[in-house]
């Protein structure tokens, strides 16, 4: 399947002025999971932007687009606040990479300094608990975790207890994921938020949603439902690949208002890294 860039440029058998044009942009648009609001915006702007510089070469448009998609995009660094105990809340639903990328960030953040614990509070499930509980083995890293079926508050009331007796920086906290059975999960993620900011100087607290990018509109969804329920701070791309369903960033960041902090690119440790803008457009739009 030919990519979004590629398909971008062969538009250009088409006059720019022309109606059947735009349509034909705004498909490919839609196609590379750019949503139907994100996208009208973009359309919109597109015309005007023809419309006082007249018709120009491929290259100049494309430019031209690649720089209103860059004013979409919104991108914030997941920094742990100095002289403080910081808590991640790293929310989410089931599949989309939550517990391992919990173990790529505890990575990240050991390697700049950070004393990190981790929180198992996604108590509905032994096996995330289990998961967590090898990760935080194979990092060296404390792990906070009560029994299957245990009240998630307490896992996180007893990590931040644990993490400041100890002189931890940051606490890498796991959630329940059944967004399926949305009501009792957001009171259980109202419940945990409630006991956070009791307990924490709000600079160090940070709600972080995880996505698979691989997704598109579904993955949308997902960060518009949990930014309701209980707010998200910003969001990371797991399974992340530009190519594929990359549009979807644009839609997150324009229609959501939400910041792009990180991109996981495999199942390594090292498979992290810090959301770059510039060459995340540069991928979108390449002809290959």
């Amino acid at each position: 399947m030919k990519g979004f860039g590629a398909r971008l440029r062969e538009l250009f058998g088409l006059p720019v002025r022309d109606e059947e044009f735009f349509e034909s942009l705004a498909d490919i648009l839609l196609e590379a999971d750019i949503g139907p609001a994100a996208a009208g915006r973009l359309l919109g702007e597109l015309r005007e932007q023809v419309r006082r510089q007249g018709g120009r070469d491929r290259e100049s448009f494309l430019a031209g687009l690649k720089g209103l998609l860059a004013a979409s995009l919104r991108v914030e660094a997941l920094e742990p606040a100095p002289g403080i105990l910081n808590l991640f809340l790293v929310l989410g639903v089931n599949g989309v990479g939550k517990t391992t990328t919990i173990a790529k960030l505890a990575a990240w953040y050991r390697r700049r300094g950070s004393r990190v614990f981790l929180a198992a509070a996604d108590t509905f499930r032994a096996a995330a608990i289990d998961q967590l509980a090898l990760w935080g083995e194979r990092l060296e890293v404390p792990v906070v975790r009560q029994e299957p079926g245990a009240d998630p508050g307490a896992v996180i009331f007893d990590a931040i207890a644990s993490a400041r007796a100890r002189g931890g920086d940051l606490v890498l906290a796991d959630t329940a994921g059944r967004l399926h059975n949305k009501a009792p999960l957001m009171k259980e993620l109202g419940k945990i938020d409630k006991i956070v900011r009791a307990r924490l100087d709000p600079a160090g607290y940070r709600k972080i949603l995880v996505i698979d990018a691989t997704t598109g509109q579904n993955a949308l969804r997902q960060a518009e439902a949990f930014r309701e329920a209980v707010g998200v701070d910003s969001v990371i791309l797991a399974k992340y690949d530009s190519t594929a369903k990359g549009g979807v960033v644009v839609s997150i960041c324009r229609d959501l208002g939400l910041p792009i902090s990180f991109v996981g690119t495999g199942e390594k440790l090292e498979d992290l890294e810090p959301f770059d803008g510039e060459r995340f457009l540069d991928a979108l739009v390449a002809q290959e």
